[in-house]
């Protein structure tokens, strides 16, 4: 079973996503699983884990609709607001439906991203690690550091970083980066998504070997266990296609890396992460 871990459905009409304009004509227009079907088959790929694209409820809602449909969706990462009084009532309704997987945190969206740690935000995420709950961490970079206090508060806490975090891989910056991702990587229920990557490169300019450093960090700091392929399709296309995403990973993958590992890069890792 082979999975991609991260990428997005919309539909411009529905209203919710603030950040969707014509001004990224490449990205506004409706993407379903239609759209993406034929590039799934031809990089061998079976099922994916599609993620909020909007802070709603009801875009959750629509999403897990969207699965009913559709066998290619193993799972559907929601949105969940932690400064809403209600939100178990709210997870514990989207955690009926069978295809629920988890939701995602947008700390990037965060004016300051030290919000995270005030006391009932840790609460929240104190009780989902005490269910072993799924929860995406959208973070960039320069916002690393509280995510590393966040998880010496929350140890038990079950979660991934998507994007590698979202290092300037344009301007080639490495540090404080490496240094916080190898911090973060010690603890043992922390994932990391090998996706959005090429998004952070210069979109007209980029070649395979400016991620190579970035990905072999994540690989030798995650371990072959947790790491996950995504494609953040169809966010991607503003620099790469899909079949291009694909070989940026499979480029950078290092010397003596096996088949098992290969496996459980592009899906057993998603399988054992969201609990399919």
């Amino acid at each position: 079973m082979r999975i991609d871990a991260h990428q997005h459905y919309w539909k411009i009409d529905r209203g919710d996503y603030g950040w969707l304009s014509p001004k990224l004509p490449v990205l506004y227009r409706d993407f379903l699983p239609d759209d993406l079907t034929p590039h799934l088959g031809q990089n061998h790929l079976d099922q994916t884990i599609v993620v909020q694209a909007a802070p709603t409820l009801e875009e959750t809602d629509y999403l897990l609709a969207l699965s009913e449909h559709s066998d290619t969706i193993a799972g559907v990462v929601g949105w969940l607001d932690l400064d809403d009084p209600d939100y178990v009532v709210h997870y514990k309704k989207h955690s009926e439906h069978p295809n629920y997987v988890g939701f995602r945190i947008m700390i990037q969206e965060m004016a300051d991203a030290r919000a995270i740690l005030q006391p009932h935000f840790v609460e929240a995420l104190r009780y989902f690690a005490s269910e072993d709950v799924p929860v995406d961490l959208l973070v960039v970079a320069h916002q690393l550091e509280p995510v590393i206090e966040l998880l010496e508060l929350v140890p038990g806490l079950r979660a991934v970083i998507d994007h590698i975090a979202k290092p300037s891989i344009a301007a080639g910056v490495i540090e404080p980066w490496k240094s916080q991702m190898a911090a973060i990587a010690a603890h043992p229920n922390i994932y990391c998504k090998v996706s959005g990557m090429v998004t952070e490169a210069s979109h007209t300019d980029w070649k395979q070997e400016d991620f190579t450093t970035y990905i072999q960090h994540i690989l030798a700091s995650f371990g072959t266990e947790r790491v996950m392929f995504g494609s953040d399709w169809p966010v991607c296309l503003l620099a790469a296609g899909y079949e291009d995403v694909v070989d940026v990973v499979t480029h950078a993958l290092p010397e003596g890396w096996s088949e098992e590992a290969n496996a459980r890069l592009f899906g057993l890792n998603a399988k054992a992460f969201y609990k399919l």
